[in-house]
C-alpha cells in the first residue's frame, strides 16, 4: 500500500546560486567581446578610411563632365540641315536634357533606375531587392543606378573585381556631389552604347527608326530603352523576338511607375514599328560632297576631325542635289540601254535542296548588293520569252516582253557562256512599275555633274560619278578631260575684243596645214558632221558649232592672246597650249572649271571661286568658320559686262536654234544659255549651260577614254541630264533677261560693241583669202581681217606655223 504519510513534493523551481568567481569570468568575457567589436569596428573604419584616403585622390577628375564632350563624329549637312554624311568610329548626336523628350526619359528610368531622382547615387532599397531576388533565384531587376553606370562607362574599365567596384561606388558619390541629377541623366542619355555603332538615344532613334528623337512614340521609346542592357541581344533588327519581349516588359514598368496610363500602354503594345534596316542608304545621295568635306576637315584639323563633333554646313540644296543625282542616273541608264549586253555579273550553282539553295542565293546577293534602283537577283528559269528570278525576299518574279529587250543577246541560243542568261546567273533588274521588271546591267560609263550659283560661286549640287561605292573618283574635280566645242565660247569672247561681232561673216570652208607648216603631222580639221556650208555669221556658226569658223576666229585672236584670255575664266594656261587646236577644245579641263568659267558669262563678267563649306561649328555651337557673304567686286571682274552680255546673246541662240535647241523647246522658257561639246571620236560628251540664277556642267565618258558610240554627242547624252535637272530647279523661278550694259548698241536687231558697230568691226574672215591649204592662195590677199580695222599680232601669225611643232 502506498505510504500516505510521505511529505508532499515541492514543484516550485529553486534559483541556482552563481558564485562570485563565475560572475567575474562572464563579465570579463562580455567586456572582451565588446572590445573586440569596437576594435573590429574601429579597424574597419580605419581600413575604409585608409582605402578612401588612398583611392579618393586617385579618382579621375569628374569636373569635366559638367561640360561633357565624348567622341563625336564629323557630320556634314546641306544648307537646310539635312544629314548627308557622318564620319567617325562612334556615331553620336549630343542633345541637352531639355531636348530629350519625356517619353524617352521615362522609358529609360522605368527600366534602369525608377528611383533615380530619390536616391543619392546608390539605391540601397534596390540593392536589397536584388539580393532577395538572387536568394529566391528569381530574375534580378538589377541594382546598378544610372549614376553608377555613368561612372562605370565613362571612367572605368570592363574588368570585374572588388577594386573596380569600390572605385565605382566612390565615383558614384563624387558624381552625385559635383553634378546635378539632370546633368548625370543627360550624360547617360548621350553616352550609352546602343548597338549599330550608335551612341546615345538621339543617334539610336535615327539608326533604328530613321527619325529624330523628339518624334519617337511610346512603343519606339520602350524598344530603345531595352538596348542598354545588351545592345546585341535586344537589337530589334537582328533579334526582333527578344527585343519585342523586352519592349513589352518596359511598357509594363512604365505603367507601374505611373509614367503612362494603361490605355497608352495598350496602344503602345499594338503599335507596329517601322524599322530602318541595316545598311539602308540615306534618301539624299551626296556621298561625293561628303567626302570632299571630310578631306577638307582632316586637312584642317587632323585626326580630331573625327572625334570633336564638328558640324559642317554646306551650300548644297537638298532638292537640287536629289534632282542632280536622279538626272545623272537616268541619263546614264538611258545610254546603257543602248549598249551591248555584257552578261551576268556572276554564275552560281543552285543546289536541289531548298535550304541549301536559299543559302546559296542569299550569299550571292550579299556579294552583289543593290545599287539603289538597280537591284540584284538570281535567275531560276530562263528562255527567250520569259525569265524567272528571285531576290532576297524569296518571292520569284517574272520578266517578259519589253523587260527582256536590253538583254536579247544574252537570251539567244548563240550566246557565249559568259553572256548567256541561265539558271544561277546573277543579274540586275529594275522595277518599271508595280507589275513589270526590266533586266539591265551596271553601267561602265561615268558622269560628272555640278551646279553653281553664278552670283556667289556656291555649289548647289554635285554628283561626282554614277555610284560612289563603285568608284570614289570625283569626276567633277579630278577628271581632266578635253572640253571639245564647249570651250568655243571662251575663244569667241576673246574675239569680241578684237573686233569680231555676231554679224561678222566667216567662211565655213576646208582648212589644211601641211607637215612643213605644222612642224609635225599634217592637220586637216573637220566639222563634226563632215559638211561645209560656206559663208555664215558668227552667231550662226557658233549655234551650229562650226569648227572651221572657230579656227578662223582664233586666228584673228592669236593663240597666245587666247591662252592668256582663257586664264581669266579660271583655266590653267599650261593645260591649253597656244595652238589652233585650242579652238576645238583640245586642252584639259574639269567639270568644275567649266561651270566656274561659264558662271563668268552668267553673272555679268565676275570670276568667283566655287565654294562649298559655309559654316563649321562644334557640337555646342562654337563657330569655327563662317563663310562671308559674297558680293562681287570690280577686283573680281574677269571680262567687261558688255562682253558677257553679247556672249549671253550668242549662247541663247544655241539653246533656241542651235545644237542645244532641245533646251528651250523642252523647258519652254527663253532664259537658257549654253554650249554642247563632243570631242574627237565621241570620247567625251559635254553640255554646260545656265539660267541667270544657276549654272550647271555635265560630262559623260569612260574613265579610260574610248568611243562612246558613233552617234553619241553632247547634245544627245549630256544635254538631257541638264534639262532634267533644270526642269526641277527652275519650276518656280521667273524668267529673267539680262539688261544691256553700257557700251553696247543694237542695230537691226543685233548687238555690237559701240566702237565695233556695223562697218567698224571685222566684217568677214576667209572669204577672199582662205588660209594655207585652200584652193586660192593669193599672197596679195593674205590679211584675214579683209581690210577691217583690227590687225593680227605678228607673234600670233607665227603661232600658226608653230602648230604641233613642240
Amino acid at each position: 500500500m502506498p505510504n500516505n504519510d510521505r511529505a508532499p513534493t515541492n514543484t516550485q523551481t529553486t534559483p541556482v546560486s552563481v558564485g562570485p568567481r563565475l560572475l567575474m569570468r562572464l563579465g570579463r568575457l562580455a567586456v572582451g567581446l565588446a572590445g573586440l567589436a569596437v576594435a573590429g569596428g574601429v579597424g574597419l573604419l580605419m581600413a575604409v578610411g585608409i582605402a578612401l584616403a588612398v583611392a579618393y585622390p586617385n579618382l579621375p577628375d569628374v569636373a569635366d563632365l559638367a561640360d561633357y564632350r565624348p567622341k563625336l563624329p564629323l557630320r556634314v549637312l546641306t544648307s537646310e540641315g539635312h544629314l548627308i554624311g557622318e564620319f567617325g568610329e562612334e556615331r553620336r548626336n549630343l542633345l541637352t536634357i531639355r531636348e530629350i523628350p519625356d517619353v524617352m526619359k521615362n522609358a529609360v528610368l522605368a527600366i534602369e533606375d525608377a528611383r533615380f531622382f530619390e536616391h543619392s547615387g546608390v539605391d540601397y532599397r534596390g540593392l536589397l531587392r536584388a539580393a532577395l531576388a538572387n536568394l529566391r533565384q528569381a530574375k534580378s531587376q538589377g541594382a546598378s543606378t544610372i549614376t553608377m553606370q555613368v561612372a562605370r562607362n565613362v571612367y572605368l574599365s570592363a574588368e570585374k573585381s572588388y577594386t573596380r567596384k569600390i572605385y565605382e561606388v566612390l565615383l558614384t558619390f563624387k558624381l552625385e556631389h559635383l553634378l546635378t541629377k539632370e546633368q548625370i541623366l543627360e550624360i547617360y542619355m548621350n553616352q550609352i552604347f546602343l548597338g549599330q555603332r550608335a551612341y546615345g538615344f538621339s543617334t539610336a532613334a535615327q539608326t533604328y527608326f530613321g527619325k529624330p528623337l523628339k518624334d519617337v512614340t511610346i512603343a519606339e521609346a520602350a524598344m530603345l530603352a531595352g538596348l542598354p542592357k545588351a545592345p546585341s541581344a535586344y537589337n530589334p533588327i537582328s533579334n526582333p523576338k527578344r527585343a519585342r519581349s523586352r519592349q513589352l516588359h518596359i511598357i509594363d514598368r512604365m505603367v507601374e511607375n505611373g509614367f503612362i496610363s494603361e490605355a497608352e500602354a495598350e496602344a503602345a503594345r499594338t503599335e507596329e514599328l517601322k524599322l530602318r534596316r541595316a545598311g539602308t542608304q540615306p534618301t539624299l545621295h551626296a556621298e561625293y560632297v561628303a567626302e570632299m568635306v571630310r578631306q577638307a576637315m582632316v586637312s584642317q584639323y587632323g585626326p580630331e576631325a573625327y572625334t570633336r563633333g564638328l558640324i559642317v554646313t554646306t551650300s548644297l540644296r537638298a532638292t537640287e542635289q536629289q534632282a542632280a543625282y536622279r538626272s545623272v542616273r537616268t541619263g546614264v541608264l538611258e545610254f546603257e540601254r543602248r549598249q551591248f549586253y555584257r552578261g551576268p555579273e556572276l554564275f552560281i550553282d543552285l543546289p536541289t535542296e531548298k535550304a541549301a539553295r536559299d543559302d546559296a542565293i542569299d550569299n550571292a546577293l550579299n556579294d552583289r548588293p543593290d545599287n539603289d534602283d538597280l537591284m540584284s537577283a538570281v535567275v531560276l528559269e530562263a528562255s527567250a520569252r520569259r525569265v524567272v528570278a528571285v531576290r532576297q525576299d524569296g518571292e520569284p518574279f517574272e520578266i517578259t516582253g519589253e523587260g527582256l529587250k536590253p538583254v536579247q543577246s544574252g537570251l539567244s541560243d548563240k550566246a557565249g557562256p559568259n553572256i548567256k542568261i541561265r539558271p544561277g546567273a546573277v543579274i540586275r533588274v529594275v522595277k518599271v512599275d508595280a507589275k513589270n521588271w526590266r533586266i539591265t546591267q551596271l553601267p561602265e560609263v561615268e558622269s560628272g555633274f555640278v551646279a553653281l550659283d553664278p552670283r556667289t560661286g556656291a555649289v548647289r549640287a554635285l554628283v561626282g560619278g554614277f555610284d560612289f561605292q563603285k568608284s570614289k573618283f570625283n569626276h567633277v574635280t579630278q577628271a581632266w578631260r578635253q572640253p571639245g566645242s564647249t570651250f568655243k565660247p571662251f575663244i569667241y569672247s576673246a574675239a569680241l575684243e578684237k573686233g569680231v561681232t555676231p554679224m561678222t561673216v566667216v567662211n565655213d570652208a576646208p582648212l589644211f596645214y601641211s607637215a612643213g607648216e605644222t612642224g609635225g603631222k599634217p592637220w586637216e580639221p573637220k566639222n563634226y558632221d563632215g559638211r561645209f556650208e560656206g559663208p555664215m555669221s558668227v552667231r550662226r556658226a557658233l549655234a551650229k558649232s562650226k569648227n572651221m569658223v572657230s579656227i578662223r576666229v582664233l586666228q584673228v585672236v592669236g593663240t597666245q592672246s587666247a591662252q592668256q584670255w582663257v586664264s581669266r575664266f579660271g583655266f590653267d594656261a599650261e593645260k591649253h597650249p597656244p595652238y589652233l587646236t585650242m579652238a576645238l577644245g583640245a586642252g584639259s579641263v574639269t567639270p568644275m572649271q567649266m561651270a566656274t568659267g561659264f558662271a563668268v558669262f552668267a553673272n555679268g563678267g565676275y570670276r568667283l571661286s566655287p565654294t562649298l563649306i559655309t559654316r563649321v561649328e562644334e557640337q555646342k555651337g562654337r563657330v569655327l568658320f563662317e563663310a562671308p557673304i559674297i558680293e562681287p567686286t570690280e577686283s573680281q571682274r574677269a571680262i567687261d559686262a558688255r562682253n558677257a552680255f553679247i556672249m549671253n546673246s550668242l549662247m541663247q541662240e544655241i539653246t533656241r536654234t542651235g545644237t542645244a535647241a532641245r533646251a528651250q523647246a523642252t523647258l519652254k522658257r527663253p532664259d537658257l544659255y549654253g554650249k554642247t561639246g563632243t570631242t574627237n571620236d565621241s570620247v567625251d560628251a559635254w553640255f554646260v549651260g545656265y539660267q541667270p540664277s544657276v549654272v550647271a556642267a555635265v560630262w559623260v565618258g569612260y574613265d579610260t577614254p574610248r568611243n562612246l558610240g558613233s552617234r553619241e554627242t553632247g547634245g544627245g547624252l549630256s544635254l538631257p541630264i541638264w534639262i532634267n535637272f533644270m526642269s526641277e530647279v527652275l519650276k518656280d523661278v521667273p524668267v529673267a533677261e539680262y539688261t544691256p550694259p553700257a557700251g553696247v548698241i543694237n542695230v537691226g536687231g543685233e548687238w555690237y560693241f559701240e566702237e565695233y558697230g556695223p562697218g567698224n568691226g571685222v566684217r568677214s574672215l576667209g572669204l577672199n583669202d582662205p588660209w594655207p591649204g585652200a584652193a586660192v592662195n593669193d599672197p596679195s590677199a593674205s590679211d584675214p581681217l579683209n581690210g577691217a580695222a583690227p590687225t593680227v599680232e605678228s607673234e600670233d601669225r607665227r603661232s600658226i606655223l608653230d602648230l604641233f611643232r613642240n
